[in-house]
């Protein structure tokens, strides 16, 4: 790797390192290209020259943390028993407890889903091929063992998993931010709890 393109991956990792805490400790709303820019100790055209908008930034903070989270769980999975709602409990348990270190991360990310004008370089959340892949894993498998009926959409209920998931984080918002992650998966259990009921066979 040349000196520039070096120079250009460190400003990079500044930039995101200074966005992710600034997202986190006052929310995406008030955080600004130019404060993420002054937190990094870079201009404001670089922080521009590196990412389309400040949506592109959240976008790539949370792939960052992601891929922490998902080689967790590339440990985590092979070793998860019980039913396939007991799997999925586990998935969202462990989803929760990461992403409440850093919860108004989180819920900007979510905000940040719906904003109609995102650039293509946004990845909005539930558009996560890693989650979904891995509920999808889940769900197939709960298929063979005879747990979930064969004739059903599991795309869809993969979406609504994710959008339970997510509309949990309402309890956060609510809390200004101060929330047990168990307190969540409590809730996420009964949820699943009451989708199994529908996707047992007949």
């Amino acid at each position: 790797m040349g000196v520039r393109n070096e120079q250009k991956a460190a400003t990079r990792e500044k930039v995101l390192d200074a966005a992710r805490d600034l997202f986190n400790e006052i929310g995406y709303d008030e955080t600004t290209i130019r404060a993420i820019a002054e937190r990094a100790r870079v201009s404001v055209g670089s922080v521009f020259t590196t990412f389309a908008s400040k949506a592109e930034v959240l976008s790539h903070v949370m792939d960052h943390r992601l891929s922490e989270l998902y080689a967790e769980f590339d440990r985590v999975i092979p070793v998860l028993r019980g039913s396939t709602a007991d799997r999925l409990c586990s998935i969202f348990a462990i989803h929760y407890e990461f992403e409440t270190r850093r919860v108004k991360l989180f819920l900007a990310h979510i905000a940040a889903s719906y904003n109609p004008s995102n650039d293509p370089g946004v990845t909005p959340y539930g558009r996560n091929p890693r989650l979904t892949e891995m509920l999808l894993d889940v769900l197939r498998d709960g298929v063979r063992k005879g747990e979930v009926r064969e004739n059903l959409d599991l795309p869809l209920i993969a979406d609504t998993l994710k959008a339970a998931y997510a509309w949990n984080y309402r309890m956060a918002a609510a809390a200004g931010g101060e929330i047990a992650a168990a307190q969540m998966s409590s809730v996420m259990d009964k949820q699943i709890a009451m989708i199994a009921e529908g996707w047992k066979p007949r």
